[in-house]
């Protein structure tokens, strides 16, 4: 762990920019998994479509409640090895576990378990991450290591969802599937995911250690060791810059409609153009390899466009460089329900890119320099708040989940849009389209 004890931490070069962020690779790699891969496995095991986002609400509801208490621990922590690693390798352990075990799963209470499990371990991961990235990097770089963040989460992402394509290129059979109908491509690529998370983390912090800096002292075991970073949290909450404030407008059409995309795109591929809705069919697995594509490109495109955004930040500013994303993902988003032919479902994916690759950069851009010194990790955590309620909103609105003694969720998926995945796909993209503004209406708000 490096020392230092005042002023602005020193500047790395790219390369050690890039190192650091490294880790972003694995832990992409496994949201990409999740984001291609658990609706299908919830469907092959015999999950209605108007359960798959409440059967999602995992990643939401423990990014709820991880990130945040995780960020504010982490800023209290110390360690021989820093504040953030023993948490980032808490995490990554955990996820690689998950991921084995994932494809495997027998049921649909054993698959939904295993997410809960994953997404736990992911967000362990993430949040201490993000304040790693933003304690090790002057305030003038910061938006380099997020953008290279963001370059690695499309790269990331883009393989987790080509892997099974490319699998079946080099002879593994796409209908091969096991007893209860998971194709084995996905147990492949998960096992693939397994090795790769622990293994970048790893590599990220040992080769860009930690800063020592000053912080307060370790709190003591019991109580106050559990109250405390509810106490922070707390009283960040009540005292948010306002570019939060502003962020959050944003975020709520954000991520509602980047939610809905990756819960139903797959089964409006399905409809349009391979005319099924039957998950144990040859064609459904063929959109499921379809929409891997489709993602892969749109990664593609938010990687290269997370580096080429980097001279236009400078020039015109994060947030409306973010704006100008987030309407050409909403264009793309409004035009994918109507395509009934596959080579012109990847048009729609450039303006897709965009967005992705912005939202992965850009608002915590607009973020880093209006939190206070040495709260990083709170904040950031506060600021997954604005990220998962919009997908716990987007879940409990879309879908319904039968318990036997009763149902949860206001079931909008079948009462007001017909059943029809095409019809949320186009409510995406109205509310990406309404993110726009938002956007821009947090420029000039970045004073504390």
């Amino acid at each position: 762990m490096s020392v230092h004890r005042a002023g602005s931490p020193p500047a790395l070069s790219l390369l050690r920019i890039l190192e650091m962020n490294l880790g972003f690779l694995g832990l992409q790699f496994s949201f990409g998994l999740q984001q291609g891969n658990m609706g299908p496995i919830y469907s092959y095991l015999g999950a209605r479509e108007a359960e798959l986002p409440l059967l999602q609400l995992a990643g939401p509801v423990t990014g709820l409640i991880v990130q945040p208490l995780v960020g504010a621990l982490s800023d209290r922590t110390r360690t021989p090895w820093g504040r953030r690693v023993p948490y980032l390798v808490l995490g990554a352990t955990i996820c690689a576990a998950s991921l084995v075990a994932m494809p495997l799963s027998s049921s649909l209470v054993m698959a939904v378990s295993l997410l809960w499990i994953l997404d736990a371990g992911n967000n362990i991961t993430m949040e201490p991450y993000r304040a790693y990235m933003a304690d090790r990097l002057p305030a003038a770089d910061r938006h380099v290591g997020f953008l290279a963040q963001a370059a690695f989460t499309g790269l990331a992402q883009m393989l987790a969802y080509l892997t099974p394509s490319l699998l079946v290129l080099m002879g593994v059979g796409r209908d091969w599937v096991d007893p209860q109908g998971i194709p084995y491509t996905v147990r492949i690529v998960f096992w693939f995911g397994a090795g790769l998370m622990p293994l970048t983390i790893l590599w990220s912090v040992f080769r860009v250690g930690e800063l020592s800096l000053h912080i307060p002292p370790p709190a003591r075991v019991g109580r106050r060791l559990l109250l405390e970073p509810l106490f922070e949290l707390g009283h960040g909450m009540a005292n948010l810059p306002r570019v939060m404030r502003r962020l959050a407008v944003m975020s709520a059409f954000q991520w509602f409609a980047l939610w809905g995309y990756w819960t139903y795109v797959t089964y409006v591929v399905a409809r349009n153009v391979y005319r099924t809705r039957d998950p144990a069919s040859g064609a459904f697995h063929q959109a499921v390899l379809t929409n891997g594509q489709m993602a892969a490109l749109y990664n593609l495109v938010a990687c290269i466009a997370a580096f080429a955004m980097v001279p236009l930040v400078r020039r015109v500013g994060p947030e409306r460089v973010h704006a100008a994303c987030l309407i050409a993902g909403g264009a793309g988003m409004l035009v994918l329900p109507h395509i009934t032919v596959a080579p012109f479902l990847f048009l729609p994916m450039l303006g897709i890119g965009l967005t992705w690759g912005s939202a992965m950069a850009n608002p915590y851009a607009i973020l880093s320099g209006s939190i206070p010194e040495g709260r990083n990790g709170v904040y950031m955590g506060i600021y997954n708040l604005m990220i998962v309620i919009p997908m716990l909103s987007f879940s409990i609105a879309m879908s319904r989940l039968d318990l036997g003694f009763t149902s949860f969720g206001l079931n909008l998926y079948e009462r007001a849009l017909g059943s029809d995945p095409r019809n949320v796909l186009t409510l995406c993209g109205l509310s990406l389209l309404a993110a726009a503004p938002a956007a821009v209406w947090t420029r000039g708000a970045a004073e504390r």
